[in-house]
């Protein structure tokens, strides 16, 4: 099977329902930015040392998101989404059992300290763009069904977590904001 079709050669794609698109419709965007994210926990993978306790949850993660990107594709066998509610509970579960393990927050944390944790806050920070954007296309009324709404809330969630206990893991302390104001 040969990897380039030249369909989209102008500008144009097929979603998964068939119908063709331009490359600029907003459910391009939205599958590609669950790509994007996807593509950001790969490399946070490759910096995590073998024993870290993050490579399981985010390959579970990994799947998950494939899953969506493919509903934000307009793939959808079932009424329900593929985001389920055992899938945000997945995510509450994770978070707590690192917050356990993490030190109270007294100050506001910069993104930094091991390449795993700084990644962690990129993935954040696209986790939150994807809400965004799938909150935008939900407004202009087409359909995103709420679990996936609230997967990605608590997607950014995890990751800022996931990027303080990096750091923990590897004893690494965390940066810390200073505000010029306060000084």
């Amino acid at each position: 099977m040969k990897i380039y079709t030249k369909k989209g050669d102008f500008g144009q794609t097929s979603l998964a329902t068939g119908a063709k698109v331009p490359k600029s419709d907003r459910r391009v965007e939205l599958y590609g930015t669950a790509d994007e994210l996807n593509s950001t926990i790969g490399v946070i993978k490759s910096f995590l040392s073998d024993g870290s306790a993050l490579h399981s949850p985010l390959e579970t993660i990994q799947n998950l998101l494939f899953e969506l990107g493919s509903e934000l594709a307009g793939f959808r066998p079932k009424e329900e989404s593929c985001i389920l509610e055992e899938d945000i509970s997945f995510l509450e579960k994770q978070i707590d059992q690192m917050q356990e393990k993490l030190t109270p927050l007294k100050k506001f944390i910069l993104p930094g300290g091991t390449k795993a944790s700084s990644f962690l806050h990129i993935s954040r920070t696209v986790s939150r763009r994807l809400e965004r954007e799938m909150v935008r296309y939900k407004e202009e009324g087409l359909e995103i069904l709420s679990p996936p709404m609230i997967f990605m809330n608590r997607l950014s969630d995890y990751f800022f977590v996931a990027a303080r206990y990096a750091n923990l893991e590897e004893n690494i302390q965390e940066p810390t904001w200073t505000s010029r104001a306060k000084a």
